[in-house]
């Protein structure tokens, strides 16, 4: 007995602690009515329907017992059956009470998993927008609907389980009878069970008559569109009339087994239950298969056009791509001179030669300064003023790395390394001489362009174990030269551990009983957990589906994390449905589960960015802004938990500068996009204008390309904006159809104005997968890739960005090397092609020079990227003594490299660089003083090294 209480204790405690620590999570978030409202919505949906389960099931099994026959008959059934009325005879009102308990439970358990549907129900907003087939506003769908199938579901599995909890009480006590002589029922129980299942039929006529609005909002296989949604031609005449008949025969079957009540015979009742069937066969299944083979099928195009109509409209309405706007691009240059657009590239883009998703090895090379430091795989773009203009920046932060520790135990890995520290940034347009990114803001502690701010991360994409802090065990701050600083965490986040229910409930909770009776808990100690930006944001707004990429940025003396999160609905009529993990899946999400959307599975059929969520970096405090103010589940759900989000006008100028328009919405409309970018409803039947997202051409993942943050501007443009971008190519083709891009930058007119160039069907233009090969297959470039990639060296492609220009492309993507003694990408090359001529060039200036033909476009430096260098071709002394200064350059860099020392390897490759310009420009002077200016290979040139043997590249 005393195991067993101590058992049910236990449990019960175990139970209780996470119900606590839940609750003191979200007090500590200062979210509470967020838990409350769910807390007792479930408990509200759990007792009612649960209680109305367990009256129902058990107000008939008490009414079939009280409807038992005095005397059974005198039969071998019966006489079996005497033997377990005797044996539950003492039981009866336990038994009774456990079957209606056991109902009860599993009903309200059920039932209070709806409590999203049950909250959007009741608060429910109007859309203010009318379906085309029933004229019934668009909340109807989205909100009642669901909530009157539930109730509908429900309501089936009532009536079925009274039936047989009835059924099987009859039986036992001779109300029902199978073998014995006579009547097989007794009125009594003719009238009971009649009755009963009267009510499931006209449940049935409820769900026939829910049916025909169904219709708006079902999905079906139509034009290979497994998710095309409303009603087509054979919904709207053969299925519609067919559950209105089907509806009126229900009524009618339903009010004959009411009959039985005073004709206490079955042959009515069976009759119409056997019509229903066999009209719900003919008129429901083989009616419409008759109309579409015989109607719909010969003159297809007529028949649907008009229903596609709807959809084409509806689908464009509730994904927000109604407003794009599609122009012809003829895909070849206007101008015959190309020299004259070199100029013109600046203007039309800032172009990102720094891969945030390629560069991450870099920054955690050059800024981890400690191995319990890392940056995530994945680096974001945002962008920064300096000097008075908007810049593209590669931004990430230096987080915590358990797995870097010097030495792992439970004191260590919770209390002593506790946070990262810092943001690191770099221009996204530009590199050094050794093709490393040039920092904007650098070190331990970050210092550079950002200013003054709380570098501390103890909340960050990586940080997902707890931590314990602000008490007696002090925590590694960061190290320099001087020794390891400590500090304390000051900040109110988390939950106290002081009070010792607190302590007890935590270590049960997580498992850890030390937590219970640790001397580095004291006053002052506080949990940290929860502790991803976007674990936060969907713990506090459990309606809102999440961005996958978080991004950090620094505002006003703090860093922020930015997380995007949306509204969504399933239930939009005639709207064409879509699964987030699969539209938003790329590249990234192919190698990185951190940049998948939250709720992958999720079918929606409607998506708006309502809210903006931020996530300070020290203090975990979670802020939701209104974004889109017109979005009427926004307003549903603001109504349901009201005073958890707060207004546009209160972001603040500083914020307003860094958000931007998210990727996994400009995923989803993408793809929409592939089909839906036509209005007509003869072309989107045709199928001719179907395109496709191209598989990512920079690696082989066989995943779509992602798309990338630029500063460019559209034709129709006056001035470059921060912009999203994408291609598209025909379906099952590799040429061009399209570009798109959005305007990212939020706070301006045009934010969120998607705009596609439409290119020719009569003329080919070469996509990216076709770009990428003609790269890779020209004489030159593969040559130069070889050598880039000889000994252990690794060559990894850029982002292949797209810039539309006089109406032709440019396309740049830039070239990393890792290898030899570095484990980190350097940009060694940069690719260009436009109008059909391609570069290979050190820099993104010389690569355009040379594209363009651009006048004075400076001399080749040598390539520090290939494998050889030059042998002296002339005997003069300046080049060799130059030759010589860069022999001697190359061997210190090689002596640097293995010991390690980036600082002297650095100055050896300025060395390098500057001796080899000397040599080629001595060499130049040489030739232009001999016979005729001929001419001679420069100096330069890659081909053998100073000495005249091969050599390793220097970069490597």
């Amino acid at each position: 007995m005393t195991l067993g209480v101590l058992a049910v204790l236990g449990m019960a405690f175990t139970m209780f602690a996470g119900f606590w620590t839940d609750w003191l999570w979200y007090r500590s978030v200062r979210y509470s009515s967020v838990f409350t409202t769910t807390l007792w919505t479930k408990i509200g949906l759990f007792f009612v329907f649960g209680l109305l389960m367990a009256l129902a099931v058990g107000f008939n099994i008490w009414l079939a017992h009280r409807m038992r026959p005095p005397l059974s008959a005198m039969s071998m059934e019966q006489q079996n059956l005497d033997r377990y009325r005797m044996g539950i005879a003492p039981y009866k009102k336990w038994l009774l009470l456990g079957i209606t308990a056991l109902v009860g439970l599993i009903a309200g358990a059920s039932a209070s998993g709806q409590w999203r549907t049950w909250l959007m129900w009741v608060n429910g907003v109007p859309f203010g927008q009318k379906d085309p087939q029933f004229r019934l506003d668009v909340s109807f769908y989205a909100f009642d609907l669901p909530w009157y199938r539930f109730l509908l579901g429900f309501g089936f599995a009532a009536a079925i389980l009274s039936v047989i909890a009835a059924a099987l009480t009859h039986y036992l006590y001779g109300g029902l009878r199978v073998t014995s002589p006579g009547a097989r029922a007794t009125a009594a129980a003719t009238g009971h069970l009649s009755v009963l299942i009267g009510i499931f039929v006209a449940l049935k006529a409820v769900a026939y008559w829910l049916d025909r609005y169904g219709l708006a909002v079902k999905s079906s296989d139509f034009r290979a569109t497994d998710n095309w949604t409303g009603l087509r031609y054979v919904d709207a005449n053969a299925y519609l009339p067919a559950k209105t008949i089907l509806f009126c025969i229900a009524v009618i079957c339903a009010l004959l087994f009411f009959a039985t009540l005073w004709r206490r015979t079955w042959q009515l009742p069976v009759i119409g239950f056997g019509l229903m069937v066999l009209s719900a066969i003919l008129i429901g299944g083989l009616y419409p298969a008759i109309v579409q083979k015989f109607q719909v099928q010969p003159n297809e195009q007529a028949k649907e056009a008009p229903y596609v109509a709807k959809n084409l409209e509806a689908t464009r309405k509730a994904y927000g791509i109604d407003g794009t706007k599609v122009t012809d691009y003829s895909g070849t240059s206007k101008t015959e001179d190309k020299a004259t657009l070199r100029d013109d590239v600046d203007s039309t883009a800032s172009i990102r030669i720094m891969d945030p998703n390629i560069v991450s090895p870099t920054f955690q090379q050059l800024q981890q300064i400690r191995n319990y430091y890392a940056f995530p795989n994945n680096l974001d773009v945002d962008r920064y003023t300096k000097d008075g203009k908007d810049q593209d920046t590669v931004i990430g932060l230096r987080e915590l790395n358990l797995a870097g520790i010097p030495k792992k135990n439970w004191i260590n890995n919770h209390f002593r390394y506790t946070h990262g520290y810092g943001v690191v940034a770099a221009e996204g347009t530009s590199a050094d001489a050794q093709g490393r990114p040039v920092f904007t803001e650098s070190d331990l502690p970050s210092k550079g362009q950002l200013g003054t701010y709380e570098q501390r991360v103890y909340y960050g994409e990586k940080t997902t174990t707890y931590s314990i802090v602000g008490g007696p065990q002090k925590e590694i701050d960061y190290s320099d030269d001087n020794g390891e600083k400590t500090t304390s965490y000051k900040g109110d986040s988390g939950v106290n551990l002081s009070n010792p229910v607190n302590r007890a409930a935590y270590a049960v909770a997580l498992g850890e009983p030390q937590i219970l009776y640790s001397g580095a808990i004291g006053d002052g100690s506080r949990i940290l957990y929860n502790r991803t930006p976007k674990e936060r944001v969907e713990a506090v707004a459990p309606w809102l589906t999440i961005d996958g990429d978080a991004y950090p940025a620094v505002v006003d003396g703090r860093i922020q994390w930015i997380v995007d999160a949306y509204t969504t609905t399933n239930g939009y009529p005639y709207s064409s449905r879509t699964t987030l993990g699969d539209t938003t899946a790329d590249s990234l999400t192919a190698t990185n589960d951190n940049r998948a959307v939250v709720a992958q599975q999720n079918q929606v059929n409607y998506i708006r960015n309502s809210v903006k969520a931020t996530v300070d970096a020290y203090t975990g405090e979670v802020k939701l802004f209104q974004w889109d103010t017109q979005d009427p589940v926004l307003k549903t759900w603001m109504k349901a938990f009201p005073d958890t989000v707060e207004p546009k006008s209160d972001i603040s100028k500083s914020l307003m500068d860094h958000l931007r328009y998210p990727q996994d919405l400009f995923k989803v409309q993408r793809e929409l996009l592939t089909r839906y970018h036509v209005k007509d409803a003869t072309t989107f039947l045709s199928g001719s204008e179907v395109w496709q997202v191209p598989d990512d051409p920079t690696n082989r993942s066989g995943s779509a390309v992602p798309p990338y943050y630029l500063s460019m501007k559209m034709p129709d443009q006056q001035a470059q904006a921060f912009s999203l971008t994408t291609t598209f190519t025909p379906n099952g083709r590799d040429n061009l159809s399209a570009f798109m891009a959005v305007d990212a930058e939020a706070g301006t007119s045009d934010y969120g104005k998607i705009r596609i160039l439409k290119l020719p069907t009569n003329t080919t233009v070469n996509g990216p997968k076709q770009v990428q090969s003609q790269f890779n297959s020209q004489e030159d470039i593969a040559e130069s890739i070889r050598l880039l990639r000889g000994g252990d060296s690794e060559v990894e492609y850029g982002n292949l960005l797209t810039v539309p220009l006089d109406g032709g492309l440019l396309y740049v993507e830039p070239v990393y090397v890792r290898g030899g003694g570095l484990k980190y990408p350097l940009l060694r090359k940069v690719l260009v092609t436009y109008g059909g001529q391609t570069a290979f060039e050190n820099t993104l200036e010389e690569a355009l020079n040379k594209v363009f033909g651009a006048e004075g476009a400076t001399p080749e430096p040598p390539d520090e990227g290939d494998t050889t260098t030059p042998p002296p071709t002339s005997d003069d002394p300046t080049v060799a003594q130059a030759l010589e200064d860069a022999q001697k350059a190359f061997d210190a860099g090689q002596e640097a490299l293995k010991n390690n020392d980036w600082e002297a390897y650095g100055r050896a490759q300025e060395d390098l660089e500057d001796a080899l310009q000397r040599a080629e420009q001595a060499q130049a002077a040489a030739d232009r003083a001999g016979a005729g200016g001929g001419e001679s290979k420069p100096s330069g040139s890659p081909s053998a090294s100073p000495s005249g043997s091969p050599s390793p590249k220097p970069s490597s």
